[in-house]
């Protein structure tokens, strides 16, 4: 029986023994005659094919290897056009091997394949299909085989052969979409399912002997190595292909709760994209954030947790082109999971049973929100983070003014907490904030609101709005050193960095500073103020004396902290005498400080002075006895004049002689009450009218002549400013949009509205006319003037029609 030569080539390659291995010799010729007829090679490609079926089925493995080794040695070798036909027959045999039962086999045929995906094809292939290699290779990644080293093996050999798939289908547009989401759910499930088991694994922690010997076969580094790869070739349409599967992966193995696994998969993801592809991730993460929002709260602390990390990672491109709905998404879940801990209950119905347990999760995960709101916020650029703070601060409701958030059904402590929270975000927000121009960073629009939250009842309110204010006017970092209330006998232990104050701090000041002295002083006022409220205000007087303090400035303050000790010293307020002394221990130590920075050794010497005869005399109106733990304090504060006081004459007298305003000086410093009391417990600016209003009119002698239709009530004056400023602004808003459509409107728009305008107007004339000027046609045809003239009709003027531009 004649044989072609190619088979009888195929033929003397297998050995009689096939223990003796590949008969190289003959193999050399094989090689050569394909690369010399590769025409031949798809014949060649189809009778090993055969070959090898015909071995398998009849478990003549050592056939098997020998046939796969002579296809590998002629894959490498053959790169022509002919190649593709060879491939078919090629993957057919490994299809053959990966279909068999035996783990030797399956690993064999990986290995081909995987020689095979690094190899680079000269020719594509517009037929071939891998979705066989996908599945199997996936399926191999979950092996439970009941030999632990074969079931690794075997899951290795899966992973390598997901790598070869990626690799060889990856970069060629022609192949099928590697990331279409058929094939991303099967390869990155495999992948993430190795990943977790080779944790639980070492978790076990072997010995470091054993640790050494397994390095390099270690199926989790494997894992991991191919997990990147994947994730490093996504372009940015395939992100969210890549990702969703993690995600959903996550949910199904309830892997948000422990966190540790699901942000290892985020940082390895975050670590492995192209940076500039970042955000995508970010967004699918809050996006899958707002999807789960009525699920647990340790499944949402989890996904936030992962945030916060992705966020870290990212740095700047965290946050991609919508910033704002970043933090939008960030508060919305932030609302809710106070909503959740009020009312114990997804749905807004109580239920008792759980509330205990969900609350202490949900406060778990409002502190998680805060923390990552802060993290993306430090990411951001100056200017970014401006609008952030604006934009949150727009969030914060105001009792009585607006709600900013929805109704949440939780009433007022519902509302208090979302309060605390919002600003516990800013407190975030501003850590580290540093700005050049706190006029810009810092608008009215911002200020006023944050400043008119320090009024309020709530100690813990007014605590957070303090922090806010430090960071935001710390720009040196000297806020540390004013942390503890104390006499300081020598400053410079502090080491203050001290920066000359710039035009535009001078500006802000000009603007701001009245304000800011204000909220000191009512903040001192509260009686609910602790030791941690004037510890603050003590900073906060700090860090404007070294931060943005000129000459001005710093009289101000020192009338301010004098004011502060007059109020000590008034029973009018009705001061407990826990807050009589801290009163008086704050304005001693902020006046040590401030005669220290001026530098003016007389006005130190008075304070000095002073401070002595205190800690002989009256030490309870220092720090040191009242900012502890157990305060020294008398049962009750009379009698404090003479040598403990600072005397605002002897400062003036001193700070004159070295060129300071006298005149201000000497002006005993009062704060100017506005409309923000409107949300302290003191009586709010409308009542103040009100009552003025009432007692002016008791005082008229033209009382009775008034009737009841003419009081003047609050209502009535409120009315009047709303309608008078609402008329006002209507009409500048329209002003602005005439003017703004002149200058914007293309011609043809102005030229079509003039002309309506003309013709309208024209229209109207016309009725007029007709009304008022025409009489009654005559029998003959004539107009009848009326001196009895006749004239011949003609057309009457205002009957014309006129141009446009003659009429106005």
């Amino acid at each position: 029986l004649y044989l072609p030569r190619y088979k009888r080539l195929v033929d003397n390659i297998f050995p009689e023994d096939p223990e003796d291995g590949l008969v190289k010799a003959n193999m050399e010729k094989l090689t050569f005659y394909a690369l010399s007829a590769p025409e031949k090679l798809d014949r060649i490609g189809a009778y090993l094919s055969e070959r090898l079926s015909r071995d398998v089925a009849r478990h003549r493995y050592g056939y098997v290897c020998i046939a796969m080794e002579a296809l590998d040695q002629l894959l490498m070798a053959c790169h022509c056009q002919s190649i593709n036909l060879f491939v078919e027959s090629f993957l057919k045999m490994v299809r053959k091997l990966l279909e068999s039962d035996k783990p030797s086999l399956q690993i064999l045929g990986t290995n081909s394949f995987v020689k095979f995906a690094n190899i680079e094809e000269d020719t594509p292939s517009y037929h071939r299909s891998y979705d066989f290699f996908v599945s199997r290779f996936s399926e191999m990644c979950h092996s439970s085989y009941e030999d632990p080293d074969i079931r690794t093996k075997i899951r290795m050999a899966g992973i390598k052969g997901l790598q070869g798939v990626v690799r060889k289908t990856v970069n060629d547009e022609l192949q099928a979409n590697i990331w279409d989401p058929q094939h991303m759910d099967k390869i990155v499930p495999s992948l993430l399912f190795n990943l977790q088991s080779g944790e639980r694994t070492e978790s076990r922690s072997p010995s470091p002997l054993q640790a050494s010997e397994k390095e390099k076969e270690s199926p989790v580094e494997l894992t991991e190595r191919c997990f990147r790869e994947l994730l490093g070739r996504a372009a940015y349409g395939n992100i969210k292909n890549a990702v969703t599967p993690v995600l959903m992966h996550l949910d199904n193995h309830s892997l948000w709760e422990g966190k540790t696994f699901a942000v290892r998969c985020f940082k390895i993801i975050m670590y492995s994209i192209q940076s500039q592809h970042s955000h995508l991730v970010i967004q699918q993460l809050l996006g899958h954030l707002d999807a789960n929002s009525k699920n647990s709260a340790t499944v949402r602390a989890g996904i936030v947790e992962v945030l916060l990390e992705a966020a870290a990672i990212a740095a700047s491109g965290s946050v991609g082109p919508t910033v704002l709905e970043v933090f939008n998404t960030l508060l919305r879940q932030l609302r809710l999971s106070v909503d959740y801990e009020l009312t114990g209950s997804y749905d807004g119905s109580t239920n008792i049973g759980t509330k205990i347990i969900k609350a202490h999760e949900e406060r778990q995960l409002q502190e998680a929100v805060i923390r990552t709101i802060g993290s993306f916020a430090n990411t951001l650029p100056t200017y970014q983070r401006s609008e952030v703070m604006l934009f949150i601060m727009g969030k914060i409701p105001v009792p009585g003014v607006h709600l900013a958030l929805p109704s949440t059904g939780s009433g007022p402590e519902g509302t208090r907490m979302i309060q605390i929270m919002l600003l516990k975000s800013l407190v975030q927000v501003t850590a580290g904030f540093q700005t050049t121009n706190m006029l810009t960073a810092l608008p009215s629009s911002f200020l006023e609101p944050l400043l008119s939250f320090s009024l309020t009842e709530d100690p813990e309110v007014r605590l957070l709005v303090l922090q806010i204010l430090l960071s935001l006017i710390d720009r040196h970092d000297n806020r540390p050193k004013f942390s503890n209330i104390s006499i300081i006998s020598d400053i410079s232990v502090l080491k203050l960095k001290v920066d000359k104050c710039s035009r535009q701090d001078n500006l802000f000041m000009k603007k701001h500073g009245q304000q800011l002295y204000r909220h000191i002083y009512l903040g001192c006022k509260e009686q609910s103020s602790g030791r941690q409220h004037y510890e603050t205000l003590f900073a906060l007087l700090g860090l404007l004396s070294v931060e943005l303090a000129n000459e001005e400035v710093v009289v101000d303050l020192i009338r301010l902290a004098l004011a502060l000790q007059d109020l000590a010293l008034s029973t009018d307020e009705g001061l407990p005498v826990f807050n009589r002394c801290a009163v008086h221990a704050l304005a001693a130590a902020y006046l040590n400080l401030i005669c220290q920075l001026t530098t003016v050794p007389a006005f130190c010497q008075h304070i000095h002075e002073v401070i002595e005869v205190r800690q002989k005399e009256s030490p309870y109106l220092l720090p040191e006895d009242v900012f502890i733990e157990n305060p020294k304090l008398p049962s009750s504060l009379e009698k404090v004049e003479g040598d403990v006081l600072f005397l605002q004459s002897k400062i003036t007298e001193v700070l004159g002689g070295s060129g300071y305003n006298t005149d201000r000086l000497a002006t005993p410093y009062v704060p100017q009450y506005t409309d923000e009391d409107r949300l302290s417990k003191r009586k709010s600016i409308g009542e103040t009218i009100s009552l003025q209003v009432e007692v002016e009119s008791r005082n008229s002698p033209e009382k009775e002549e008034r009737t009841p239709a003419e009081e003047i009530t609050f209502e009535t004056l409120k009315n009047a400013i709303v309608d008078s400023v609402g008329m006002e602004e209507q009409e500048r808003e329209r002003r602005r949009q005439v003017v703004e459509k002149f200058q914007k409107a293309p011609f043809e728009e102005i030229a079509a509205h003039c002309g309506a305008r003309a013709t309208l107007l024209q229209s109207k004339l016309n009725q007029i006319f007709e009304i008022t000027i025409r009489p009654p046609p005559s029998p003959s045809g004539t107009i009848s003037s009326g001196y009895g003239q006749n004239q011949s009709r003609s057309v009457p003027i205002y009957e014309m029609k006129f141009p446009d531009l003659c009429v106005y």
